[in-house]
């Protein structure tokens, strides 16, 4: 999928900790060709860098913002309280709950400050969500994306093909 598009996303996640699953993400927006950078900030611990990189990021050129984070997860809120940006959160499951205290904390925002919500570690699902974001203002990633789900119709029938022939051996 080689498209050309002049966005860029930001990634920030919580902690360190949290990259192994957003590498996921970063995999996404590679294959979709959309620019982004990384980086780690704390809304707890560097609450201040967490207000300006949010009050900045649409005139540093970022159009949506991923964040990620665990535990209490507070990091997509306050940036989202901060920015008109679209703000898609990944709760990072924890040794706590599994998960559903992040999920619980990024998802239950009040009203007038939305916050997208993906699934406990879907950091592959909110890339996906920040190019269907992005793919209404560029037709280029409509097409990629409708060229990534037949991807993976493809990919069903397949799986379903080999199970069936499976079936049909052991009977």
């Amino acid at each position: 999928m080689s498209v050309s598009v002049d966005s860029k996303v930001a990634v920030v996640i919580g902690s360190d900790s949290d990259y192994p699953v957003i590498a996921g993400c970063l995999k996404i927006l590679k294959e979709f060709n959309i620019a982004y950078e990384i980086m780690v900030c704390s809304a707890h611990r560097t609450p201040e860098k967490a207000a300006e990189f949010a009050k900045s990021a649409e005139e540093r050129g970022f159009d949506v913002i991923i964040a990620a984070a665990g535990k209490a997860a507070h990091l997509p809120g306050v940036l989202a309280a901060y920015t008109v940006l679209p703000v898609i959160g990944v709760p990072i499951k924890s040794s706590t709950m599994d998960g559903l205290d992040s999920l619980l904390s990024i998802v239950q925002m009040p009203s007038g400050i939305p916050v997208a919500t993906v699934a406990i570690d879907g950091a592959e699902n909110a890339a996906l969500l920040a190019v269907q974001i992005l793919s209404t203002r560029y037709k280029e990633l409509r097409d990629s994306m409708k060229e990534y789900k037949l991807k993976l119709a493809k990919k069903v029938e397949e799986k379903n093909k080999a199970l069936q022939e499976k079936i049909q051996k052991e009977m």
